[in-house]
């Protein structure tokens, strides 16, 4: 068993790496996924959220508008730095969960953490390899301002926010450049899973 760290930056090409990794076999376990189920209504981390926040960033539906707690969370680090604390070690855990169960069934599998800010927690350091997706600052823009209709200072608050790429290259095994087209992307992402794979089926 092979457990490798998938990370980058917001917009950086890290969910069709993803993606790529697991048409190929592997396991992928989705960090935001996680997050997501934690800010379920009536959970703890939903409970504790709210009494930080306040109802206001609730929909009708009492789910949290997650678009509106990050408009307040990527405009200040104080509270940005309360929710990390609040959900990543939930999130960790979660993780540790899955990992512990698969590997009672299946000892050459790949296993895939998906999270964009797993070098920013150290996360890092409990995983067997490390790949970072790397995309140039207006590459992530444009696609931000595409994808979720962000203005380009909504774009770059969220990038901000973040280790800057090229700095997360630095940590990494392995790096996927994301600059250019998405076949190339794909057939680095291939070549990579490869050698991850290999690796796995000799532990």
């Amino acid at each position: 068993m092979l457990i490798v760290g998938l990370t980058g930056g917001i917009a950086s090409g890290k969910s069709l790496v993803a993606r790529v990794f697991k048409d190929l076999g592997a396991h992928v376990i989705d960090a935001d996924r996680i997050v997501h189920e934690l800010l379920k209504p009536d959970q703890q981390v939903w409970q504790d959220v709210l009494e930080c926040f306040g109802k206001d960033i609730l929909l009708p539906d009492k789910c949290i508008d997650r678009r509106k707690l990050g408009e307040i969370v990527f405009n200040d680090a104080e509270k940005r730095a309360w929710l990390n604390s609040c959900i990543h070690p939930k999130v960790f855990d979660a993780f540790a969960a899955q990992v512990k169960h698969l590997r009672d069934r299946q000892l050459d599998i790949v296993i895939v953490f998906d999270a964009v800010l797993l070098i920013e927690t150290g996360y890092h350091r409990n995983m067997g390899r490390t790949v970072v997706v790397f995309a140039e600052q207006e590459q992530q823009i444009e696609r931000l301002m595409s994808r979720d209709k962000f203005t380009r200072e909504q774009a770059l608050a969220r990038i901000r926010s973040q280790m800057p790429l090229a700095a997360k290259r630095g940590l990494a095994d392995y790096v996927i450049d994301n600059t250019g087209t998405r076949e190339y992307t794909e057939r680095q992402a291939a070549e990579i899973y490869k050698k991850l794979k290999q690796e796995a089926e000799r532990m």
